[in-house]
């Protein structure tokens, strides 16, 4: 299968380049910078990413190219484009000030491959301390703006007469701030490297499906469910695939949303899974009275999943020892950002992640993780390709400890149910509460793939679907006065937590409507016991994170 060889060089957007190749329908993998598999015969381009460091420094990440300059295309990004620039002869020096923000591209050669139907003054986003003073040799300036004349660069034939081209940019073609930087990853990806452009939601689905066959054979699988996005396509994926032979284990451990743990079940069984629902609420809460401790609650509720969910299988496990088919597999939820080998500015592995961690390792199952190489949007594409129901496939991230860490202090059932009730007035507000967008917040929400129909550039979706992520938070350790009739009362004030972004690495408080935040806030106060005040948090990711425990 064709890939495209994304090398990180310590990017918080390299993630990003990699979902926008995808859409491309072009598979990708990223690798750290000093990992490219010389011996892949698949790979028909490389792409270098940003970096925070600088290429002249000495503890500067460095790659050989040499394998690769003059065999295959090669695209710099930012710190790729100042590397190649310092490494075959051009010049790199500190730019002074750092250069952030929207840029126009004053100049821009439509001859080069790279800029093929691009507009005048196209606007890009720079993001740099470093400018490339001097382009490498053999090299032309192909886009420049007010404030950076290399602003790109073309070779056209690195390493030789017959050699392929190398491509450079000081802009950030893979964010949205560059409104034509898919179509330049296009011309790079397409054009350049010749994709075929046959990775897809239903290409993947039949492939998956095939394989997941020939691996399992008439062996038995089981999933943890938890009602989010990520397993309950796996779960949909692995019943086309095996059927009945995929068990699917749902645990309640008393701190999901309001109702969710029966609306959940009832979806599952709609889909014709075979779900077991356990309802494991009073050993959950019982074990976490008393504790206050943020990092505790989280460890007795992994404590405790892993102890019901190991009961649960090894009951199913052992049954399955009398019948025809055994028990070989444990499926996961495991998307490719999970697995990405991400550096930071050391260049140390940061994470090599699993959904479902501490699992008994007696239990000797063999791992299935079909979703192992999709980021989350290609994760939805697969839902909607196998016809899942959208509010499924739309559903926002939410802690596996659930609420528990949205109630700031001890857990009782009774705190509980007031952030439940909270929590489903807000929800339920933002699904149905709709607003016109247009510009880049429009491209945003296509992107990410839910379905809206564009009208005079303009389309209206829920602000639900405008978000990341949302939740209401308990502060349960706050007692605010308040006058409710004739009398005051002393009660709990509530904050409402809503956030956009594209991968959780980074998050910006969403601006929800004035006139939404009244009648949320309203209903919340009148409606909830327990409740009266709301506020609103308004804190960015860095510095704050999106949850509050």
């Amino acid at each position: 299968m064709q890939k495209i060889i994304i090398l990180d060089f310590g990017s918080q957007t390299t993630q990003l380049i990699g979902r926008r190749v995808r859409e491309l329908d072009t598979f990708c993998e990223i690798l750290p910078y000093n990992k490219y598999p010389e011996d892949d015969s698949d790979v028909i381009g490389v792409i270098l990413s940003g970096s925070p460091l600088s290429c002249y420094a000495d503890d500067a990440f460095h790659v050989d190219l040499s394998n690769i300059r003059g065999r295959l295309p090669i695209l710099g990004i930012c710190y790729g484009a100042q590397y190649m620039s310092h490494i075959y002869g051009g010049k790199v020096e500190s730019a002074g000030t750092r250069e952030y923000g929207r840029q126009n591209l004053q100049f821009v050669d439509k001859e080069c491959p790279l800029f093929n139907g691009f507009d005048d003054n196209s606007q890009v986003w720079m993001s740099h301390g470093d400018s490339i003073t001097k382009v490498p040799e053999g090299a032309q300036v192909v886009a420049s703006t007010e404030t950076v004349e290399n602003a790109a660069y073309y070779i056209p034939n690195a390493g030789g007469p017959n050699g392929t081209p190398i491509f450079g940019t000081q802009f950030h073609p893979e964010v949205f701030h560059s409104l034509q930087g898919t179509l330049l990853l296009k011309n790079f990806v397409v054009d350049v490297c010749g994709s075929k452009q046959e990775w897809s939601a239903d290409a993947f689905v039949e492939t998956t499906v095939k394989e997941m066959r020939e691996m399992i054979g008439n062996d038995r699988v089981i999933l943890g469910l938890s009602g989010g996005v990520d397993s309950s396509v796996v779960a949909v994926l692995l019943n086309k695939a095996i059927g009945k032979q995929l068990t699917c284990i749902f645990v309640d451990h008393g701190m999901l949303r309001k109702n969710e743990f029966t609306d959940v079940m009832k979806d599952y069984e709609c889909l014709g899974l075979n779900v077991i629902g356990v309802d494991a609420s009073e050993k959950f809460l019982g074990d976490l009275a008393g504790v206050r401790e943020p990092e505790k609650k989280r460890k007795i509720i992994g404590r405790d999943f892993v102890e019901v969910f190991d009961a649960e299988a090894k009951r199913i496990i052992a049954e399955s020892k009398d019948g025809e088919s055994e028990v070989k597999w444990l499926a996961q939820g495991t998307i490719y950002p999970d697995r990405i080998e991400s550096l930071n500015i050391t260049g140390k592995v940061i994470k090599s992640h699993h959904n479902v961690g501490g699992l008994p390792e007696e239990m000797h199952l063999s791992l299935c993780e079909p979703l192992k190489w999709l980021f989350k949007d290609e994760v939805r594409r697969v839902g909607r390709s196998m016809g899942m129901p959208e509010h499924l496939i739309t559903r926002h991230p939410f802690p596996g400890p659930g609420l528990a860490v949205r109630i700031l202090g001890d857990i009782t059932r009774e705190k509980v149910r007031v952030l439940q009730d909270a929590d489903d007035i807000f929800i339920r507000g933002l699904r149905e509460f709709k607003t016109k967008v247009s510009g880049e917040e429009a491209r945003r929400v296509l992107q990410a793939g839910i379905p809206a129909d564009m009208k005079d550039g303009e389309i209206e979706v829920s602000l639900y679907d405008q978000i990341w992520q949302a939740g209401a938070i308990l502060l349960s350790d706050v007692r605010s006065v308040g006058v409710m009739g004739d009398e005051r009362t002393y009660e709990n004030p509530v904050a409402l937590r809503a956030v956009t972004s594209s991968d959780a690495m980074t998050a910006d408080w969403a601006h929800l409507p004035y006139e939404f935040m009244a009648k949320v806030s309203n209903d919340i106060i009148n409606k909830v016991k327990g409740v009266n005040r709301v506020c609103y948090d308004i804190s960015s990711k860095p510095p704050a994170t999106i949850e509050w425990e």
